[in-house]
């Protein structure tokens, strides 16, 4: 056999073993991105990194489309697409999930101030004798509001810290508008003593 015969038989069959490789849907391939996207839902990637994830989905849904019309080459490349884009989705979501607990952690620490400043304001206006009916609906206000700052509280505890935040925003808001009534009503009760 010549030399040249025997290079071309090697040669052939490399050619037929990278021709199989290319004419096989990349099974491997689509299921590592759809296992990277299911980990970056798992983390949150479809609430916090929603951009990136819907487009790792829509990369996995072009890599199967492709599979079907037998384009394994672009079906290879969405599917590596769509891993890429979900790995960077659970990544995103790992640093906005920070940035939103932080946000939630402050926004639960101003509602207690907020509390604390309108229970405080409702003894100051026990003691300056400010009637009853300004009072109950302030101490009502009072305990309402106090059991919104929990239920945000527990909201932060499960990891919900957007409900966390609206929770504990909304109470502030609340909280801060009995305390300028308590504050008002006191600075009023000296007055109607004279």
């Amino acid at each position: 056999m010549s030399f040249a015969r025997r290079l071309r038989l090697p040669l052939a069959f490399a050619a037929v073993l990278i021709g199989a490789a290319c004419g096989d849907p990349p099974d491997k391939e689509l299921q590592q991105a759809r296992s990277a996207i299911e980990s970056a839902r798992t983390a949150g990637a479809d609430q916090y990194a929603r951009e990136e994830f819907n487009a790792a989905e829509t990369a996995l849904k072009n890599a199967t489309d492709a599979v079907d019309q037998r384009d394994y080459r672009l079906a290879l490349s969405r599917a590596l697409d769509a891993r890429e884009r979900a790995q960077n989705a659970e990544k995103e979501t790992a640093t906005r999930k920070a940035a939103v607990r932080a946000d939630a952690s402050r926004t639960l620490a101003v509602a207690g101030r907020a509390l604390d400043d309108a229970r405080a304001k409702l003894r100051n206006a026990e003691a300056a004798r400010v009637p009853a009916r300004v009072l109950a609906p302030a101490r009502r206000v009072i305990a309402d509001e106090d059991l919104a700052v929990q239920e945000a509280r527990t909201a932060f505890g499960q990891g919900a810290y957007a409900n966390a935040i609206e929770a504990a925003s909304a109470a502030t808001t609340r909280l801060r508008g009995v305390t300028r009534s308590l504050e008002n009503a006191s600075a009023a009760a000296p007055r109607r003593r004279h």
